[in-house]
């Protein structure tokens, strides 16, 4: 199957998509890859899904890629002795390390690094943001809050410190253990929560030794300050709107996002934006038109991906929220300003022989108006290289590495295929050839370009580009 847009759609599995026949309704809907929530699924029910997953893509014959999102650190209060107080603003409330149940004048806030990282003037958003307060006295045991929104707040609500940066790593326990059973069952992209600094990756980099990249999930003031060593130390960024509304002005996440997706593009890394797309539709057959323009405005930005959580996850419409995602996609990426917004948004090349043909195929395959461009890649750099410049002419991924493979279906317009590698330059060119005119993207007589490194099968050394006939087949 050949999707007809470049931007990849990123759909979450849950209670309304675990079953087999829903997973391949949603890649024939136009899923490119899945996401597993490590926040509500177990070690088992991980692989089951990773399991369903592979056996659609045994029948469907095309790479499918798998992210696992990893919970990260949950911070929430500790108890009410009544289960909740009403508060309002002006009132005062104390922040501790008691674990007695609060009242209207304190509570437990069981995370001493909180403590610890809190200064006088700093916020605390509670519950999602319904409550707000202004640390007014600090030590490492207590903090002396003033209530500045909220009515309300019960049992267990979380926390959120957007003016602090608090001392410890992005995984928790359970991270861990849900790292490797993620590794074992060999999913393809691990996202990382919570990410404050480039060092929170180290851990997670450490222990995945390759076997799948690293996703960071940009959700914090921390890492949007931080945001050029991010993308240094990353695989690829997701733009997790939903918790920056929560820690920063809601009005400052689109300006943020057009910056995180501009960045990531100049630096050739994969970039999805997620959260609340089509929220409307976990209990509406459509969604709303501000839904559709927001989705638009990611696929205009040079997205490589776009992300559905709940409404495919648990919503009562799931196929319906990716048939109507895969629409708006088509519909912008024929809209005469997208060529010109991806044209000006293109940078220069990098001044690498790798970089250099990879614009160079892009340049010769719009001036000659070839039919497509096919990259031979092992680690994935040479495809991701070519995504970058953001070309009209379909590309064609080849990659001996079925992991490979797989990785690269979140990039930007990459049609990954995944099979041996040809062992002489000829069977090189000739194999592209044919992959080209089988996919339906060429037809015989037409040209495509073929990039690879010579010698076969060296990472990282693209050096090489040919323009070759397609041949019909006998």
């Amino acid at each position: 199957m050949r999707r007809s847009r470049k931007v990849k759609i990123l759909a979450t599995l849950g209670p309304a998509s675990s079953e087999k026949s829903i997973i391949r309704r949603l890649y024939d809907a136009g899923a490119d890859i899945f996401r597993i929530n490590m926040s509500h699924t177990d070690h088992a029910r991980l692989r089951a899904l990773v399991a369903t997953i592979r056996e659609v893509e045994a029948e469907v014959g095309r790479p499918i890629g798998i992210l696992a999102d990893l919970q990260g650190p949950k911070l929430r209060l500790g108890k009410f002795a009544e289960g909740a107080i009403d508060i309002g603003p002006e009132d005062v409330i104390v922040l501790d390390s008691d674990p007695t149940p609060g009242d209207r004048t304190r509570v437990e806030l069981p995370h001493p690094e909180i403590l610890a990282a809190l200064e006088p003037g700093h916020r605390l958003l509670l519950d999602d943001g319904k409550v707000r307060l202004r640390v007014t006295e600090a030590s490492s045991t207590r903090a002396v809050a003033v209530v500045e929104a909220g009515v309300r707040l019960s049992d267990r609500k979380g926390v959120s410190v957007p003016d602090s940066t608090i001392d410890f790593g992005a995984l928790t326990e359970k991270d861990r253990s849900d790292l490797e059973a993620a590794l074992h069952a060999e999913v393809d992209w691990i996202a990382l929560s919570f990410v404050q600094r480039a060092e929170d990756l180290a851990e997670v980099k450490k222990v995945a030794r390759g076997r799948a990249a690293v996703m960071a999930k940009i959700e914090k003031p921390q890492a949007v300050e931080r945001l050029d060593s991010i993308i240094d130390f990353a695989d690829a960024l997701m733009v997790a709107r939903g918790d920056l509304g929560v820690e920063l002005p809601l009005e400052r996440v689109p300006g943020i996002q057009k910056r995180i997706t501009r960045a990531a593009r100049r630096a050739g890394k994969p970039v999805v934006v997620a959260t609340q797309m089509l929220e409307s539709m976990i209990q509406a057959p459509v969604p709303t038109r501000a839904e559709v323009s927001d989705v638009a405005t990611a696929v205009f930005e040079g997205a490589d991906a776009v992300m559905l959580s709940a409404e495919s996850a648990s919503g009562d419409f799931p196929v319906e929220a990716v048939e109507t995602m895969d629409r708006i996609a088509i519909e912008v990426e024929r809209d005469p300003n997208y060529k010109n917004i991806m044209h000006a948004q293109r940078t220069e090349p990098e001044s690498t022989g790798a970089d250099a043909i990879s614009a160079a195929a892009r340049q010769i395959a719009e001036t000659l108006n070839l039919a497509a461009i096919c990259c031979y890649t092992s680690s994935g750099a040479t495809a991701m290289r070519a995504a970058r410049e953001r070309p009209q002419t379909p590309i064609i991924a080849l990659s001996p590495v079925l992991h490979t493979a797989r990785r690269l279906s979140l990039v930007w317009g990459l049609h990954c295929i995944a099979g041996p590698e040809p062992s002489t330059l000829e069977d090189m060119i000739h194999h592209a050839c044919r992959i080209a005119l089988r996919e339906g993207l060429a037809q015989p007589h037409e040209r495509i370009i073929v990039t690879a490194g010579v010698p076969l099968g060296k990472p990282g050394a693209t050096n090489m580009l040919r323009v070759a006939f397609v041949e019909p087949e006998a």
